[in-house]
């Protein structure tokens, strides 16, 4: 799939003809984005649940939930965002999302039931949401997001971040089974987006988040080893103002699916952000994998240094930006071509008819592309810039 940005821009151009608010957004329309467009056919359902039929529980996630809000965003498609928050709230979060952490595994359980599964939260799925509720009452001028998006931060602040000695205020993976009676803490670094942290930031100033980002580059330059972050990371307390990083002791030193975001985050964090090249300087060991193997280990043992296995092309897609951040259009370009590639053929109509495309490399995909084909930017306080609307402020001068 080619960039799409000068074909996407001049479309945008023509069809905004009012500045850039909510007004303006309907104006706008839907944005031109293939892609988006290819994963609400094949993964959101009528009811707006986000679907992946890779499991026997046909699940769904408060992952996919809110990364569908975001993309969704970015593409100004408001029908779908609404369609996915009220399917998350409703079926997540009990339809109270004032005192109910979103529930992150919802399917189908062993009897045939839909229900769901797990009702422990995931912060980073917390944090996409309360992230594209606030920016979606900003862009789109309606309050009503903002106030949904406060009740949760509201939430997240209180069950799901804790004061670890030596390092300070921390986001856990979620609100239960993460902080250990012994002073020991269980941490994913994937789940910690600086720009999120940062929009967190700016809507609720005397909160932690500033904090945690701050926590964010210490865990990525002394909890890696040889430039590779694992998927998880342990943190021990070792007296009352000190702890360390070490080896997760359940998860191990593995870093694989869920470690392949963290460079997609550090990749797309804005350059004016101070937080940035110091998480890219701790995080070179990936390109160095890509440039050595030609294509993403899948697995990366990071203490020892050892990686094994292709990673698919979802991978291949979350590096692009964290390449491109690092000055290696080389790699971009390689990884680039194997991203069409093999994206095409997952969409083919063959590959279809026999699956659904693979939930996890698209949504990598998403993020990714979207990043490279300028659909979206961050703002240094985190705030989004999606294509639709700097096109519609610039259609709208004179």
């Amino acid at each position: 799939m080619a960039p799409m940005k000068a074909t996407l821009l001049g479309a945008a151009l023509a069809a905004c003809v009012l500045p850039a608010t909510g007004q303006a957004a309907d104006a706008c329309g839907v944005s031109d984005w293939p892609l988006w467009q290819n994963f609400t056919q094949h993964f959101i359902q009528p009811d707006g649940r986000v679907l992946d039929a890779s499991t026997p529980q046909l699940h769904s996630s408060s992952e996919g939930q809110s990364y569908g809000m975001f993309f969704a965003l970015v593409a100004n498609d408001r029908n779908n965002f609404d369609r996915l928050w009220a399917w998350a709230r409703n079926n997540l979060a009990g339809s109270d999302i004032g005192n109910n952490l979103p529930g992150w595994w919802w399917g189908k359980d062993d009897k045939g039931q839909w229900r769901l599964l797990d009702t422990n939260s995931a912060s980073d799925a917390d944090l996409w949401f309360a992230y594209a509720l606030f920016e979606a009452a900003r862009l789109w001028k309606d309050d009503s997001y903002a106030k949904e998006a406060t009740l949760l931060l509201d939430n997240i602040k209180a069950r799901e971040v804790a004061d670890l000695p030596g390092l300070g205020k921390m986001l856990l993976p979620g609100a239960q089974g993460f902080a250990k009676p012994d002073h020991f803490w269980h941490l994913n670094p994937s789940y910690l987006p600086v720009p999120v942290l940062r929009r967190m930031a700016l809507a609720d100033p005397q909160g932690p988040w500033n904090e945690i980002a701050k926590a964010t580059a210490t865990l990525m330059k002394n909890g890696s080893h040889n430039g590779y972050i694992a998927d998880w990371v342990g943190y021990r307390g070792t007296g009352p103002g000190t702890g360390l990083f070490v080896v997760d002791p359940v998860k191990g030193e593995l870093g694989s699916y869920d470690a392949i975001r963290t460079y997609l985050w550090a990749g797309i964090t804005p350059t004016s952000e101070p937080l940035a090249k110091p998480i890219l300087d701790s995080l070179y060991g990936m390109s160095q994998g890509v440039a050595t193997q030609g294509t993403p280990p899948e697995k990366v043992q990071v203490k020892s240094n050892t990686s094994t296995g292709d990673g698919p092309y979802g991978f291949s897609a979350a590096l692009l930006p964290y390449l491109k951040a690092r000055q290696q259009p080389w790699l971009v370009e390689q990884q680039r071509a194997r991203v069409d590639s093999l994206m095409a053929q997952s969409f083919s109509p063959a590959a279809v008819q026999q699956r659904q495309p693979p939930y996890y490399d698209v949504v990598l995909s998403l993020f990714a592309l979207g990043y490279m084909d300028e659909h979206y930017r961050f703002l240094a306080d985190g705030k989004l810039q999606p294509l639709w609307e700097t096109s519609c402020a610039r259609a709208a001068k004179p």
